[in-house]
């Protein structure tokens, strides 16, 4: 895919489309240095810089990342744009292995939109950081007249540090193999580590695609909306984990792909063993689209050596957001990309989506 003239929404949706745009970016941010000390000194150490394009980048060992939302309706069954925006992006400090430690928020409000939903934004956000245990430390509000934008953009940002159950959990990595860098990257697999999901997939796209549409699949289903980084630290802990990420645009498949281009290895995932709502399945079905690519919002895909997977697995499901966890597949030399075992015995290729196929749900 290439870019004309215009940008589309799937250059915002994850996928192909919106690496192609990225590749454009970095032409113009490929930075080697991000600040001096004033005499023309010592440049501050980028450790993960943003050709890396893992959640977070890293900086003189500060973790720094930044989201903007436009989700589309701002309130939806299980959430609204506020939680979306703080638990996403103290999940991207989080799943680097991190603990966040403040969050910045600005908001663009369109002119006329209505005072008492800007403060149910608000008291959204306010009950997500006390659930994550991170406080919003600054920010800046703008107003643009009617027609501008649709209603209100919340851009959040945040910092965080790395902390003594990393320190832990990488230690125990080294015992069974070695692992290049001090973080959690997207580059971290090798063959034979295992690939762990936290629970069911799918839930906040089809959730909020039914709600925004009218569907009405299962009136029940809920967005997976959480912040992660409370059950993140119990599981390295346990230690053994080498790579970890969220699987929000472009889903299951697109995290997948990402790992498996960036570490330069096969993933073989089986499809039975991969938590799906059978609300979820149905919905997809209907709709002809891949319930693996549909955007999450609560949800951690994991990479453990192996001969830590059951006991990360059993950490990971002592807690809330992690009960249905499974291990879904094994990285593997023996394969290029990523290749599903179906439930009927064939193999199928997961290719990197276009684009999420659920548009504007972050």
């Amino acid at each position: 895919m290439t870019i004309d003239s215009s940008i589309k929404l799937e250059h915002g949706a994850g996928g192909e489309g919106m690496h192609e745009l990225l590749k454009l970016v970095l032409r113009y941010f490929n930075f080697d240095f991000i600040a001096d000390n004033g005499n023309g000194g010592v440049k501050s150490m980028i450790e993960v810089p943003l050709q890396a394009l893992d959640d977070s980048a890293v900086v003189d060992d500060i973790v720094f990342t930044t989201d903007s939302h436009t989700v589309k309706p701002l309130f939806f069954p299980g959430g609204d744009i506020g939680s979306l925006a703080v638990a996403g992006t103290v999940n991207d400090i989080a799943v680097m292995g991190a603990q966040p430690l403040g969050l910045s928020v600005a908001f663009v409000i369109e002119e006329g939109f209505p005072l008492h939903d800007f403060e149910r934004v608000l008291a959204s956000m306010k009950r997500t950081c006390e659930e994550a245990g991170v406080a919003v430390v600054t920010g800046d509000t703008k107003v643009v007249e009617r027609g501008a934008l649709e209603k209100l953009v919340v851009n959040t940002s945040a910092i965080g540090r790395r902390t003594t159950a990393l320190e832990r959990n990488l230690a125990e990595v080294r015992k069974y193999r070695a692992l290049r860098g001090n973080w959690l990257l997207d580059s971290n697999l090798c063959a034979g580590d295992k690939i762990i999901v936290s629970g069911y997939v799918g839930d906040h796209g089809v959730a909020l695609l039914s709600f925004r549409e009218g569907f009405e699949f299962d009136t029940a289903l809920e967005s997976d909306i959480a912040p992660l980084n409370k059950p993140i630290q119990a599981i390295l802990e346990v230690g053994g984990i080498v790579a970890m990420k969220d699987p929000t645009r472009g889903g299951l498949a697109n995290l997948l792909n990402e790992f498996s281009a960036k570490s330069n290895v096969g993933i073989l995932i089986e499809e039975a063993a991969i938590p799906v709502r059978e609300s979820v399945r149905s919905a997809c079905e209907l709709l002809g689209i891949d319930p693996l690519e549909v955007g999450n919002e609560g949800k951690l895909v994991l990479g453990v050596v192996k001969e830590k997977a059951d006991a990360v697995l059993a950490a990971l499901r002592a807690t809330k957001q992690g009960r249905d966890a499974a291990i879904i597949g094994t990285a593997t030399d023996d394969l290029k990309g990523v290749v599903m075992k179906t439930r009927v015995g064939g193999m199928r290729i997961v290719e990197t989506p276009i684009g999420d196929p659920v548009p504007r749900i972050c």
